[in-house]
């Protein structure tokens, strides 16, 4: 009897974990149209953004027909034109600048010797990516004021340089943080001279991550508004200012070609850098 009672004790027990087990918060009662509905908020907006932008209406709420036109009107617009060479030499120097010092800043907080102020540093380089963006720009235009500084185009890279340093940092610092020292001692022990053991050791296996952290940086400063309206002058127009003065006189067809152009351009970016940083994860 006792037994009997023992071994029903142990089955109901054993059903009873078996269901807590089971339990899985993907399977919660309502959650699916939730998701649809929260996705369908946040992405609506932009997919009826890309389908006006090919509108052969100049109405843009009403629709006129499949048309190419206003694509090609932008391309067509010199001060478009010549916005967007801005934007992109701005985003390819400060690009190459913030990669850069991330990889210098990198190897100098995760190989340094040293180990008081580390966290300290760390903090002050992702202090762009806590702080309001406004608060970033007044300041930095506070700043070139105050040095006199009014260079167009190279305040914007050197702004921009500044903000998208822990858009390159992040991904190098987390590839070195995984990274095992291994290859590295082992170039020691074979007397290789430093700068031999980074170019032929350290380089190649952070290449994935420094990429990412390039791709991150460009799209970033390519798309940057707030900075780039409070730091550019005369000449110095970025792509992001110029499509809103644009809207200040109302939303125009060509407006949602630029949109869609830089949609486009973001995604393409943001879809390598995924596939670069799940590359350097299979391959670690």
């Amino acid at each position: 009897m006792t037994e009997a009672m023992s071994r029903v004790a142990s089955q109901a027990g054993g059903r009873a974990r078996s269901k807590a087990k089971a339990f899985d918060w993907r399977h919660t009662r309502g959650l699916l149209p939730i998701t649809v509905a929260i996705l369908a908020f946040l992405y609506a907006p932009l997919l009826i953004l890309v389908i006006y932008a090919f509108n052969a209406s100049r109405l843009v709420t009403i629709w006129g027909g499949f048309s190419l036109q206003w694509f090609v009107a932008v391309a067509h617009n010199g001060d478009i034109r010549g916005a967007a060479l801005n934007s992109l030499i701005v985003a390819v120097a400060a690009t190459i600048a913030s990669t850069l010092i991330a990889v210098c800043g990198a190897l100098a907080l995760e190989r340094g010797r040293f180990a008081f102020g580390r966290g300290i540093v760390t903090s002050m380089i992702a202090l762009p990516l806590i702080v309001p963006e406004i608060i970033v720009a007044i300041t930095t235009l506070i700043f070139f004021s105050a040095l006199g500084m009014h260079n167009g185009l190279v305040n914007l890279i050197i702004a921009h340089t500044v903000f998208c340093i822990p858009f390159a940092l992040l991904p190098i610092q987390a590839r070195l943080r995984d990274m095992s020292g291994t290859f590295e001692e082992a170039g020691r022990d074979l007397y290789a001279p430093e700068l031999v053991l980074f170019r032929r050791v350290t380089l190649p296996l952070l290449a994935p991550a420094i990429s990412a952290g390039a791709i991150m940086a460009f799209v970033v400063s390519l798309d940057d508004f707030l900075i780039s309206m409070m730091v550019s002058s005369a000449g110095s127009t970025t792509l992001p200012v110029y499509v809103y003065g644009m809207m200040r006189l109302g939303v125009t067809p060509e407006v949602n070609a630029i949109s869609t152009i830089l949609l486009v351009i973001s995604l393409i970016f943001v879809s390598v850098a995924l596939l670069l940083g799940r590359r350097r994860g299979a391959s670690h």
